[in-house]
């Protein structure tokens, strides 16, 4: 009871009841525990998104955000409150906007969440991928960790706000959003909004997805992670043409060596090393929680100058870790030849470059074109990328976020991390909207599998998760 009473300064009496139940909930394997009735609210909610097909090929977001919106108008939203937008040519291609007004004295503040999620064939799951399932402690669905967990926290949470009749000093906008998923493409929910509607989107920050925190294999918490910037997404075609002719009467000069040779320097190649104010905080702060040699070059890299025997064993103890390092480039795909009996006279091959934040994309391909060292292969770009400035941390977000995680899991570090793959923070950003990936969701070492197979959530990371994005938001908004 001494620490409910402690709480209740961040969370408020609802607040410190909702945790302590939380609290009980993480010390069990399971989730055995009677939900309450904000818990219960929540679970109904996720499960009624998760259920919602949202894939590409077969499903709908314009379904999805349509009953997140009739949850919010039972809430107690009004219909000038919330605006359901549809591009003219995506029927199911919907996106949701909606506000609490607040007193002004601040800037608003954007909830931002996709709804729509990866595909998953049936077959190749144990369980049904479009079921919420639970089982032995996890929450097993597609989406169920990307994004729809986030989503229905904030749906669920916003109801929470209305009820109350909570007055923020700055406007609360929650925007569920589309296509996020399909990489590039014209139904960017993000990229639809800013070019379309930024009004309803306008705001001093936002929190997204890209956060998180890490859970040992026991379960114990062992850091809370808030995502500050991001690399670029940019796939590069590499293309050898050929006159080819007859397999019987072989030449040297042939489409598919050519490529192959290019891609064998390709692969033996590191980017230069390039720590950001982001991932030298990580290093910097994860460097006391890793024992031995790995702790050591973690200190060792932030020296100046770097370790460079550090950077390389850094590199390759973890494929993260030589990620956060430097610009990254890899051969994803290859496609060569014609008949069997031919010599090829096309060889064809995508590398897909994650590169970090501040790094243009021309000098990324000015590499590639050094590297590969041969003229024959003709680089061209797959798409543009959006390019990704170095991002700062937010202070005001940050001392909120290490004030929270003291109290709901004393002990453990907030780390800034900077995230490997691609999320719509990215349009955001390039548009003056700083935005954070924080959720207080924890995960076990061998992560949710999003976009892979049986993806999960742990059960007490959802209800965790809820009752920190509560208080969080809340923390922001006064």
């Amino acid at each position: 009871m001494a620490f409910s009473r402690q709480i209740g300064a961040y969370f408020g009496s609802y607040g410190a009841r909702c945790l302590a139940a939380a609290l009980l909930v993480s010390s069990a394997p399971g989730f055995a525990q009677t939900l309450s009735a904000e818990q219960q609210h929540l679970r109904a909610i996720y499960q009624e998104l998760v259920e919602i097909n949202t894939t590409a090929s077969v499903g709908s977001c314009t379904a999805a955000v349509s009953a997140m919106a009739a949850r919010l108008k039972t809430g107690g939203f009004s219909d000038a409150e919330l605006q359901i937008i549809v591009p003219p040519d995506g029927p199911k291609k919907g996106n949701l906007v909606a506000r609490i007004k607040g007193s002004g004295a601040k800037k608003p503040l954007l909830l931002l969440a996709h709804v729509d999620v990866v595909e998953a064939k049936r077959e190749d799951w144990v369980r049904d991928p479009f079921k919420l399932i639970e089982e032995d402690g996890f929450f097993y669905a597609r989406g169920s960790a990307d994004d729809k967990s986030m989503a229905a926290v904030f749906v669920a949470n916003l109801i929470r706000y209305k009820q109350e009749k909570f007055v923020p000093n700055r406007d609360l906008i929650i925007a569920l959003t589309c296509e996020e998923e399909a990489g590039s493409s014209p139904f960017n929910g993000v990229e639809y909004l800013l070019k379309h509607h930024r009004p309803l989107i306008e705001a001093e920050l936002a929190l997204n997805e890209g956060g998180g925190g890490s859970l040992n294999k026991d379960g114990k918490p062992l850091r809370h992670g808030v995502q500050a910037g991001e690399k670029v997404f940019q796939t590069f075609i590499l293309e050898v043409s050929n006159a080819g002719g007859h397999s019987s009467v072989p030449r040297k000069d042939n489409a598919i060596y050519h490529l192959a040779d290019g891609l064998s320097r390709l692969g033996k190649f590191d980017f230069p090393f390039k720590l950001t104010d982001t991932t030298r905080g990580f290093f910097d702060r994860v460097s006391a929680l890793e024992p031995g040699q790995v702790g050591a070059d973690m200190k060792a890299i932030l020296r100046s100058p770097p370790d460079v025997d550090a950077i390389a064993r850094l590199s390759a103890a973890q494929p993260f870790y030589n990620a956060s390092m430097r610009t990254t480039c890899v051969a994803t795909m290859i496609n060569a030849g014609h008949a069997e009996n031919a010599l090829p006279q096309r060889a064809r091959g995508l590398v897909n470059c994650r590169i970090l934040p501040g790094e243009a994309v021309d000098d990324v391909q000015k590499t590639l074109a050094r590297v590969l060292a041969d003229e024959a292969i003709v680089i061209s770009r797959m798409g543009e990328a959006t390019v990704s400035p170095r991002q700062p941390l937010h202070a005001e977000l940050m001392k909120a976020v290490e004030e929270l995680t003291s109290t709901m899991w004393p002990g453990i570090p907030v780390v800034p991390t900077m995230s490997a793959g691609a999320t719509d923070g990215r349009f955001l950003n390039n548009n003056g909207i700083w935005t954070y990936g924080v959720s207080g969701m924890f995960n076990y070492p061998d992560g949710s599998n999003a976009h892979g197979l049986n993806e999960k959530l742990p059960v007490k990371s959802l209800y965790e998760g809820h009752q920190f994005l509560y208080a969080l938001v809340k923390k922001l908004a006064q």
